[in-house]
C-alpha cells in the first residue's frame, strides 16, 4: 500500500463521524468549547461595525439581546443532536428528505468557504502588520495566502491538536480583552463612550446591529449538533452551549465595540472590521494573538467543510484526502479576494437568510412533528420514513424558499426597522408547522427513541 493510499485509508476513518455517538461530555466542557470557539476576533472585528453609527449603550444592550435571542435558536439545534447523537447535517434528512437535505449541505460548504476566506485575510492581515512592522516588508495578499496554506496543512493533518489547543487561545483573548477593557475605561469614562456621535451618514441602525448579532449566532448554529452531541445529557446541551456561546459572543462583540470608541476617543482613524485599527494602539502582541486565534479556528473551520462533504449521504463513500485537497485549493485562492471584507455585513445577512428558515423548520420537524424522536431510517442511504417523494420532502423546501425570498425582500427591497433575520424564521417556523400538521395528527410519524440508545443496543455495538 502506497503512502498516500495509507495516508488517506487513516483520515478516512478519523472523519467517519456521521453518528450517531453517545455523549459523554460534561458541562464545564462544553461550556470552554463554545467559550473557545467565539472568542475570535471575527466576532470581536463584528463589534467594530457598530460604533459610532449606533450609540456605544444602545450597542452593548442590542448585542446581548440578539445574543441571547440567537443563542435560543442555537441551543434548541444542538440539543437535537445531542438528543440523535447525529451532527447537524446529518439532521437535515430529518425534515429536508435524504436527497432534499444536499440543498442545506451545499449552502452549508459554500458558508464555511466563504469563512475560511474571511478569516484568512484577516490572519493575513495581522501576520502582515507584524512583519511590516519589524522588517518594513508588506503584503496582505501573500500572507493571507501563506495563512490558508497552512491552516489546510493543519486541516488534514493536526486538527485534533488544533481542537485541544484552541481553548489556550481562548484564555489568551480573554486576558487581552482584560487589558483592552481596563486601558480603554481607565482612559475614558462611560459618559465620554456614550458621548461618541454618528457620521453625517450612519450605514448601521439598531435594527441592523440587531439582525447581524442574530445572523452571527445562526452561522455558529451549523456547527451546534456537531459540538452539543457529545454532551452527556440534554442539561448538559443547555447550559454548556448557551452559556458558553453568549458569554463569548457578548465579549468578543463588546470588546470590538470598545476597542473602536476608544480609538475614536483618541482621534484615531475609525476603520470597520480592520485588525489593524485595533492593533496599533494596543501592540503588536494583540496582532500575534489575532493571527493564532484565526488560525486555530479557521482549522475547524476548513476541517468541518470536507468532512460535511464527505458525510453528505448516507451510505455513499467520498474520499477524505481528494476532497480535502479540491476544497483546500479553493480556499486558498479565495483568501486573495479581499473585498469580501467590505462585503462582510451582507455575508452576515446572507447566512441569516439561508440557514434562520433551515434551522425555523428543523426545530419544527423534531420537536413538533416528529415528536422530539428521529428513527434509524434516518441513517439509511434510500427509502424509509425520511424518504418522502423520491428523497425529497418538497413541503420543506417550499417553505425554505418562502423564508429565505423573505429575508432577502425584508433586508435589500422593503428593509424592516428589526432587520429580516428575525422575521424570516417566525414566518418559516409558522409555515412549515402549518402544512405539516397533518402528518403529525395523523400519526405518520411516532417517538422511537434516542438513536443513540438504539446503536448502543445493537449486537454489533454491544461487542465493541
Amino acid at each position: 500500500m502506497s503512502l498516500y493510499s495509507r495516508l488517506e485509508r487513516r483520515l478516512q476513518t478519523q472523519s467517519d463521524d456521521a453518528g450517531p455517538v453517545r455523549g459523554t461530555y460534561s458541562t464545564r466542557r462544553l461550556f470552554m468549547i463554545w467559550l473557545a470557539a467565539n472568542l475570535v476576533v471575527t466576532t470581536l472585528l463584528t463589534g467594530t461595525l457598530f460604533v459610532p453609527d449606533v450609540p456605544y449603550g444602545l450597542v452593548l444592550l442590542l448585542i446581548v439581546a440578539g445574543t441571547v435571542a440567537g443563542a435560543a435558536v442555537l441551543v434548541a439545534v444542538g440539543t437535537i443532536g445531542q438528543r440523535t447523537g447525529l451532527p447537524t447535517m446529518a439532521l437535515t434528512r430529518g425534515p429536508f428528505g435524504t436527497r432534499g437535505s444536499l440543498l442545506p449541505v451545499a449552502a452549508n460548504v459554500v458558508i464555511l468557504m466563504g469563512w475560511s476566506w474571511v478569516q484568512a485575510m484577516l490572519a493575513g492581515i495581522a501576520l502582515d502588520y507584524i512583519v511590516a512592522t519589524f522588517t518594513g516588508f508588506s503584503s496582505p495578499v501573500i500572507f493571507a495566502v501563506l495563512c490558508q496554506t497552512i491552516v489546510v496543512i493543519l486541516a488534514i493533518f493536526g486538527h485534533a491538536g488544533v481542537a485541544r489547543v484552541e481553548p489556550w487561545f481562548a484564555a489568551v483573548i480573554l486576558a487581552i480583552a482584560a487589558y483592552i477593557f481596563v486601558v480603554s475605561f481607565i482612559s475614558y469614562s462611560p459618559p465620554e463612550f456614550g458621548s461618541i456621535t454618528a457620521g453625517a451618514e450612519p450605514f448601521y441602525s439598531p435594527g441592523l446591529v440587531f439582525d447581524v448579532v442574530l445572523a452571527t449566532a445562526i452561522s455558529w448554529t451549523v456547527l451546534s449538533a456537531d459540538f452539543n452531541r457529545f454532551a452527556r445529557s440534554t442539561r448538559v446541551s443547555v447550559v454548556g452551549s448557551g452559556a458558553g456561546y453568549t458569554l463569548s459572543t457578548v465579549i468578543s462583540m463588546s470588546l470590538g465595540a470598545t476597542a473602536m470608541g476608544y480609538v475614536i476617543l483618541s482621534g484615531g482613524e475609525a476603520v470597520p472590521f480592520d485588525p489593524v485599527t485595533i492593533i496599533e494602539p494596543f501592540g503588536w502582541l494583540f496582532g500575534v494573538a489575532i493571527f493564532l486565534s484565526v488560525m486555530a479556528t479557521n482549522t475547524m473551520v476548513v476541517y468541518g467543510m470536507v468532512t460535511t462533504v464527505v458525510n453528505a449521504l448516507p451510505g455513499r463513500r467520498i474520499r477524505f484526502l481528494p476532497t480535502a485537497i479540491v476544497l483546500g485549493i479553493i480556499s486558498i485562492i479565495g483568501s486573495t479576494f479581499f473585498g469580501l471584507l467590505n462585503q462582510f455585513t451582507t455575508f452576515l445577512v446572507t447566512i441569516g437568510a439561508l440557514f434562520a428558515p433551515i434551522f425555523a423548520i428543523m426545530i419544527v420537524d423534531y420537536y413538533v412533528i416528529k415528536r422530539s424522536s428521529y428513527a434509524r431510517d434516518i441513517l439509511q442511504p434510500t427509502g424509509g420514513r425520511y424518504w418522502y417523494a423520491g428523497g425529497v420532502n418538497w413541503l420543506a423546501i417550499a417553505s425554505w424558499a418562502v423564508g429565505a425570498v423573505l429575508a432577502y425582500v425584508w433586508a435589500y427591497v422593503w428593509p424592516l426597522p428589526f432587520g429580516s433575520t428575525a422575521p424570516a424564521f417566525v414566518v418559516t417556523f409558522l409555515l412549515y408547522l402549518l402544512v405539516s400538521l397533518p402528518s403529525r395528527s395523523k400519526g405518520t410519524f411516532t417517538p422511537t427513541g434516542n438513536l443513540a440508545d438504539e446503536v448502543d443496543a445493537t449486537p454489533a455495538a454491544k461487542a465493541r
